[in-house]
């Protein structure tokens, strides 16, 4: 039998006066309001604990106008986990609001796309569109990571331990990867920005800041084929997240994605 987790969904930061012009590729309103929020996710059962991504910190925030609610490791401890411990950290890209605090994570084996290391890291940060969502320093640090012994590379599908494999997808960034986790009501898909909003999946509508358009459609169809369906795939940014799935008790901006959507 296929171990099951425990799938939680983090918000630890938001921008409200975000506009549809810029979550769209084909905006059919570039004015009416479309707010993004900003997640971790981390998946755990009695044997494990993983944690996807590392958000970013107030330096980065306020350099962006982003609101940070809460620093991604405080958002961790309300539900339990201790950033200091964590053993395992998916690193789905390396976009600031993705891989901005690794630091904090001081026990972990980072898990990173080959793709990704090298879009970060070579030709394509030779033009600003494509390098303008990185932080120098996070890329270095990533660096460092590998020259610590402390990045485990992956080549496209890899199971990472039993119920959770990785895929990459990349169309977002070179080497994007998605987390597929077996839970209680089947395979969750935890997308990252292989879709932003559930709008953009389920529209054809890619978000405009991506490198390789193809990749990104081909992505949607991937994230439908791992996961068993429809609200069993979790974007990256979509404010609806926390509105239908089961908030966490005690916690704030936190739910349970291994949990039925609210009616």
């Amino acid at each position: 039998m296929t171990d099951t987790y425990e799938v939680f969904a983090l918000r630890y930061a938001t921008n409200p006066a975000r506009r549809a012009g810029e979550n769209f590729l084909f905006p059919d309103d570039h004015a009416a309001p479309m707010p993004i929020d900003y997640y971790v996710w981390a998946i755990r059962n009695a044997a494990r604990t993983i944690v996807v991504d590392t958000g970013f910190g107030p330096a980065a925030g306020e350099r962006r106008g982003r609101a940070l609610l809460r620093h991604p490791t405080e958002a961790l401890r309300q539900i339990g986990i201790d950033a200091a411990t964590v053993s395992d950290v998916v690193l789905t890209h390396l976009h600031y609001d993705h891989a901005g605090c690794m630091a904090d994570f001081p026990a972990a084996t980072f898990h990173l796309q080959d793709a990704e290391m090298a879009f970060a890291t070579g030709r394509c940060m030779c033009h600003r569109v494509l390098r303008f969502p990185m932080e120098l320093d996070d890329v270095l640090t990533g660096v460092r990571m590998v020259y610590a012994g402390r990045v485990r590379f992956h080549d496209g599908t890899a199971t990472l331990a039993p119920g959770i494999t990785l895929h990459r997808v990349g169309g977002h960034t070179g080497g994007l990867q998605v987390v597929r986790v077996a839970t209680a009501r089947g395979a969750v898909v935890l997308a990252s920005d292989a879709t932003h909003f559930w709008a953009n999946l389920r529209t054809g509508n890619p978000f405009p800041l991506v490198a390789d358009i193809a990749g990104m459609l081909e992505g949607y169809r991937i994230c439908g084929e791992l996961a068993d369906g429809p609200d069993h795939i979790i974007p990256g940014h979509d404010p609806l997240v926390l509105q239908r799935f089961p908030p966490v008790a005690g916690a704030a901006d936190a739910v349970r994605l291994d949990l039925p959507p609210l009616a």
